[in-house]
């Protein structure tokens, strides 16, 4: 029944289902699920839920079902369904035709209310939902009973088919389970499990204008497709008594169990909807997908790949509480990822010139050079060289410090892939004193490939042809937040905490002709400034943008 393919460190979950199921097993397969509400994008919390419940299925030689979670049409769009389904296929979790709505179990959902009425434990109540939290009491004192608690059942039912039929105003009324007002846990003081909202649903219409509340619906949909085990994050766990209270009432077979697994939170990152929303909406990020948030999408239009992330989620291994991991683990997974993967290539983020004196004037030569040292499948390309060059303006000092091993007055290094050159004259802005041109000779001797074993160099940088160089503009990411605080809930209020630098835009960066044609979210290694992905959001055809996803180090933590 099991897979033995297991992690190095057996997941808890693994080890506790084991248990379970030896002891009291079930009659049908294993199947877990993925709920989520259509109400937003997925982050990279979502991610670890997701791998959870996935793997746990493919562990147990089970399905995975994701079934959304749209009892709210207040919030609810089936541009969200849509995203989310794309999101969780370009993870690797596809569900396959496991794909399932909420809404489609409003008549079993209904129906289940109405046997808990005529068993005398759910019942309509009048208060307001100010009074309902009155009534409720306090993590010290108990509830109190509502004076609606003992209508009849005829009344009940009465009442609540009119709540079906539209025949009272949202919020006047609502059916609550009757449990205990008195119990240490607050979900069971008789929650509310339906409740009047007058709204059209983007799949039922206007079919319906009452709703099932998520702790009420939720257990008979596990219930209803043959979920064997309910996975989920740590929060729910005050809730599991309201879960099996209503499998029990319902006389559910062979009831779903739901258990708990820890929640993710990254240093730094937000990961709240709420809060992600006032991001958007504020305009301090360019949407959704915006490279600087933790949604899925803004982690693929930056350039993250779905094999980073679940590599990222596995070196997390299992947690079992509330954990906080440092975001420079997913960088590190990144680039473990790329490393043997991505092309590198040359390009100049900050151009200064250089003129090749004793180059021929109109001389281009094509030369090899490896795609990836750590990749030799991935061959080699040709770059142009002529007689004008650019280079990285810091890879040129006038009076060096000791230790410096680039270009400098009367000094050698090597071009990456070409010759040595040596720097005879430096041209300056006579206003401003600007470096604005270098004048360096090379020699010919020293063409890379070539066997060459005369004098050493300490130094090689990275260059461009200008007659060659293809223009395009790069996006430096940093982290979005200045502080892991983030602000009240409902605040809004941003200021003190966005890092103004969070984005630095640089124009007519000069790259190598390889790069002109580069696919949406193609990737690359730009030599000595990290991995780069395009932009398939302001790509457009006669001009690339380039994401840096990740430095070549990890700088994170240093910043």
């Amino acid at each position: 029944m099991v897979n033995e393919k297991e992690h190095q460190t057996e997941h808890f979950l693994f080890r506790l289902i084991s248990e379970e199921l030896e002891e009291r097993g079930f009659s049908r397969e294993m199947c877990t699920r993925f709920p989520p509400e259509p109400n937003g994008y997925l982050h990279i919390g979502s991610a670890y839920a997701i791998h959870t419940n996935y793997t746990m299925a493919q562990r147990f030689n089970g399905t995975f079902h994701l079934r959304f979670d749209d009892t709210n049409p207040l919030k609810e769009n089936i541009e969200y369904v849509n995203a989310i389904i794309e999101d969780i296929k370009w993870l690797g979790y596809d569900p396959g035709n496991h794909i399932y709505f909420g809404s489609d179990y409003s008549d079993e959902i209904y129906n289940a209310a109405v046997t808990l009425i005529k068993l005398g434990k759910a019942y309509v109540c009048d208060l307001t939902p100010e009074e309902v939290t009155e009534y409720r009491g306090t993590l010290t004192e108990p509830g109190r009973n509502s004076p609606y608690r003992n209508r009849s059942v005829e009344e009940n039912l009465e009442l609540f088919a009119k709540m079906k039929n539209g025949r009272y105003p949202a919020s006047s009324k609502v059916v609550r389970a009757k449990i205990d007002m008195g119990s240490p846990n607050v979900n069971l003081r008789d929650p509310v499990i339906y409740r009047i909202i007058y709204a059209e649903h983007y799949r039922t219409g206007n079919d319906w204008c009452i709703y099932p509340m998520y702790d009420f619906a939720h257990p008979i949909q596990d219930a209803i497709e043959g979920i064997t085990y309910s996975l989920c994050s740590i929060e729910f766990k005050d809730h599991r008594p309201l879960y099996e209270w209503v499998l029990k009432e319902l006389d559910s077979h062979e009831p779903p169990r739901q258990r708990e697994f820890g929640r993710l939170s990254l240093t730094g990152v937000v990961t709240s909807k709420r809060f992600l929303r006032q991001l958007v909406e504020g305009g301090y990020v360019d949407g959704w997908d915006d490279p600087r948030l933790p949604t899925l999408r803004g982690l693929r239009r930056r350039g993250f790949t779905p094999e980073s992330i679940r590599s990222f989620i596995e070196e997390i291994g299992s947690i079992r509480t509330q954990s906080s991991v440092d975001i420079s683990l997913l960088d590190h997974c990144l680039r473990q990822d790329l490393k043997e993967k991505t092309i590198s290539v040359m390009a100049v983020l900050q151009p200064l010139k250089v003129v090749i004196t004793n180059y021929p004037e109109n001389d281009v030569e094509l030369l090899m050079i490896e795609n990836n040292s750590e990749n030799d499948s991935l061959g080699k390309r040709e770059v142009p060289f002529s007689k004008t060059i650019y280079i990285e303006r810091d890879d040129f000092m006038e009076q060096p410090p000791k230790g410096f091993h680039r270009l400098s007055l009367n000094a050698e290094v090597r071009l990456k892939g070409a010759y040595f050159i040596r720097c005879e004259e430096v041209i300056k802005n006579r206003e401003t004193g600007e470096i604005t041109e270098l004048r360096c000779t090379y020699d010919p001797l020293t063409k890379s490939g070539t066997g060459f074993t005369g004098r050493k160099v300490k130094g090689t940088i990275h260059w461009v042809s200008a007659e060659h160089a293809v223009k395009a503009d790069v996006h430096l990411y940093e982290k979005l937040l200045l502080e892991p605080n983030i602000p009240k809930e409902d605040s809004g209020d941003w200021t003190d905490t966005i890092n103004p630098d969070s984005l630095v835009i640089l124009k007519d960066v000069l790259m190598e002709p390889i790069v002109e044609h580069a696919r949406p979210e193609q990737k690359f290694q730009f030599l000595r400034h990290g991995y780069f992905c395009v932009d398939k959001k302001f790509t457009t055809g006669g001009r690339h943008v380039f994401n840096r996803i990740v430095p070549l180090k990890d700088t994170w933590n240093k910043r």
